[in-house]
């Protein structure tokens, strides 16, 4: 896992926290629901997180689909072609 993909990750959680949370406190406070809508609405923000976080994993990004080896070359190409 690169560094970028954990920070995405933990931002993601404390986003979807922070949304689970408020939609805790509406429940809570002006919304009258039946208890089992809490259950529901932990369940609602788990599958969305999980979501999320399983398609950011799908997109390939470029960098990782470049040959580590034909990069090294082109860098060296394009220093001796600039000089």
């Amino acid at each position: 896992m690169k560094k970028k993909d954990i920070t995405f990750t933990i931002g993601l959680t404390i986003l979807m926290g922070v949304i689970w949370g408020i939609g805790e406190l509406v429940m809570g406070l002006w919304i009258a629901v039946i208890p089992s809508a809490h259950i529901f609405w932990f369940a609602f923000i788990v599958i969305v997180t999980l979501g999320i976080s399983i398609w950011h994993s799908m997109i390939e990004d470029k960098s990782d689909m470049e040959d580590p080896k034909r990069a090294k070359y082109e860098r060296k190409v394009n220093k001796r072609r600039k000089k």
